[in-house]
């Protein structure tokens, strides 16, 4: 009879021991599973990346840590960068596109134009191996502004008076408390000739193109995507499809490619155009527009 309950005992905690050793090892399986579909999901399954860049640009860091990430998954072969911007700052426009460029050092890129692709959209979409557009895009663009408020009629009426100590004579340049000086205005306009130069240099240079025809161009009209075509600002008429299944052949992918696109994590609303976040502080910014 002892020997019995001891027996049963026995494989009790025999029982209890192995059931917990069962339970750990699925635990452990699930844990390794779940960091497993994380990284899976954070890398994407798929060899053809789609970023999209919407709206103004006014920062280039979500768009670059974007490009960085699919740049490093070795299972990612090519890039379709849809465009549906009517430019942004100058700067912004020109990280994203010499990111894109770095990228084209070891996989394509094929740029798909949506709705609208002006101004530093269009910089940004000259450092595609592809410019994919629809008929209707609009497009073009090329050009640079700043835009300055002078207020000082308005400042006046209400009594307001600026007094200002600077270190040299164009340290307020751009201010709305005063008119700007014809010296000052020859200044700036020196700036915007010299980024519209360089705006001019990279559209010659990616799409080769003469720097005369394209500096005739440039001088802020729109086209729609078949009058680009037509001037060799875009390769060819298509949508998205027709973008992912290009990025394929230039990758040399096998049958149909596998597709990566971010989900958006929220819709662009009315207060990022009136406060755009990572904007900066300064008072002169000039534009891609």
């Amino acid at each position: 009879m002892k020997k019995g309950k001891k027996k049963r005992k026995v494989a009790l905690i025999v029982g209890i021991v192995a059931g917990g050793i069962i339970f750990l090892i699925l635990l452990v399986e699930i844990v390794v599973l779940s960091v497993f579909l994380a990284r899976k999901a954070e890398l994407g399954v798929g060899n053809v990346a789609i970023i999209d860049i919407k709206g103004p640009i006014y920062t280039s860091r979500g768009i670059i840590e974007k490009i960085h990430k699919y740049k490093k998954n070795r299972r990612v072969k090519a890039l379709v960068i849809r465009i549906e911007t009517p430019g942004g700052g100058v700067a912004a426009c020109q990280e994203i596109y010499e990111e894109l460029n770095k990228v084209r050092e070891k996989k394509k890129v094929v740029v798909s134009m949506g709705g609208v692709a002006a101004s530093g959209g269009y910089y940004i979409a000259c450092a595609a191996d592809k410019i994919i557009a629809n008929p209707g895009t609009v497009t073009g663009s090329i050009g640079v502004a700043m835009h300055i408020s002078n207020l000082e009629e308005l400042f006046k009426k209400v009594g307001l008076k600026f007094e200002v100590i600077k270190s040299g004579a164009h340290k307020d340049i751009g201010s709305p408390s005063r008119a700007m000086t014809p010296r000052e205005r020859a200044l700036l306009q020196r700036v915007i000739n010299d980024v519209h130069n360089q705006f001019i240099e990279v559209i010659a240079k990616e799409r080769n193109l003469d720097k005369r025809k394209v500096r005739s161009l440039a001088d802020g009209r729109i086209f729609t995507g078949k009058q680009a075509k037509k001037l060799g600002l875009v390769d060819e008429l298509g949508n998205l499809d027709d973008a992912i299944k290009i990025a394929g052949e230039l990758a040399k992918i096998k049958g149909e490619p596998k597709v990566i696109r971010e989900k958006e994590k929220r819709r662009l609303t009315i207060f990022d155009l009136i406060r755009p976040r990572d904007r900066g502080n300064f008072s002169l910014e000039y534009i891609f527009e």
